[in-house]
């Protein structure tokens, strides 16, 4: 049972080429079950190809690949029917209406009418059920597409760049649908050049470069490997009493005029901070530690690797 499993996914250095392009090299990762593992980098950097892999549309040159349990080589029926994918340019028969398409598909993964009707529901596509997909927008075709990829409820999900083409409204609604799923048990793999749409949904964040793992892990232990000192805002009720902060253990740099920036050497020094403050009868009124965003950590891992530091 999946449920006993601790990675719904894992990737043991697996290698991919075609001719003289290496596509992946080596490349480590697991997706743990019920999270969501965000596969981030530019295009090219070998998002897709890991996904093929996974559903042993492609197989791998060398290493060892495992998807709930199963391998994708002699077990790739199986992982299909347990797998969900929309793929980044979805293909239809597009001479056949979206409800023959999604009704096709929930044949085949031996689901029925109900769950067909849910998932269009879902995504808001069961107003154009009744046209041919031919006539369908971008937009359109992607939510046909996530509909079609849950029609069978898989026990995973994966996603190669699901909101291209979607307007807000409808991207953000898919990036609620990872919530929710995620939330129920499923295991969502995620691959996405934008930085925005991994933000708040990552449990964990696999980074990819030209084929190779740069880095992975859950965003908060990224961040504490790869970005500098922490940094803290701290303002008063006077602010000329915080230039007394430079004094303090553990701080490393004051800056600002107003509300004062702290780099410091461990985020466990704030609670002394203050209590240091109020010691010297100086009223904090603002004490917040800097959260990086997923762009800052991006930008620090790739910052990282070019040095090879």
């Amino acid at each position: 049972m999946v449920e006993a499993m601790s990675d719904a996914i894992s990737f043991q250095s697996v290698h991919k080429q075609f001719g003289d392009i290496v596509a992946l090299e080596d490349v480590d990762f697991v997706a743990p079950v019920g999270s969501v593992t965000v596969l981030l980098g530019p295009n090219g950097a070998g998002k897709t190809t890991t996904v093929r892999l996974t559903t042993g549309a492609l197989i791998g040159d060398s290493g060892a690949i495992s998807v709930l349990g199963l391998s994708p080589i002699t077990d790739g029926d199986e992982i299909r029917a347990r797998v969900g994918v929309v793929p980044p340019k979805p293909a239809f028969y597009d001479q056949l209406t979206g409800w023959e398409n999604l009704q096709f598909a929930a044949t085949i993964f031996e689901s029925d009418e109900a769950s067909a009707k849910a998932a269009a529901e879902r995504f808001g596509i069961d107003h154009a059920l009744d046209q041919e997909v031919g006539g369908y927008s971008t937009g359109m075709r992607t939510r046909l597409a996530l509909a079609r990829a849950v029609v069978h409820d898989p026990e995973v999900l994966m996603l190669d760049e699901p909101t291209a083409g979607l307007d807000p409204e409808s991207a953000r609604a898919v990036l609620d649908l990872i919530k929710e799923l995620a939330g129920r048990g499923s295991t969502i793999v995620m691959c996405t050049h934008l930085l925005h749409e991994a933000e708040g949904i990552a449990d964990q964040v696999v980074l990819m470069d030209n084929g190779s793992v740069r880095a992975a892990g859950a965003p908060a232990d990224l961040a504490r490997s790869y970005m500098a000192n922490p940094v803290v805002f701290i303002d008063a009720e006077d602010r000329s009493d915080l230039a007394v902060l430079s004094e303090f253990d553990g701080v490393l740099t004051v800056t600002g005029e107003g509300a004062r920036r702290l780099e410091i050497d461990s985020t466990d020094r704030i609670p002394d901070i203050v209590v240091e403050l109020v010691k010297r009868g100086i009223r904090p009124t603002r004490v917040e530690p800097l959260t990086p965003t997923l762009e800052d950590l991006y930008f620090e891992m790739q910052r990282h690797h070019r040095e090879g530091s």
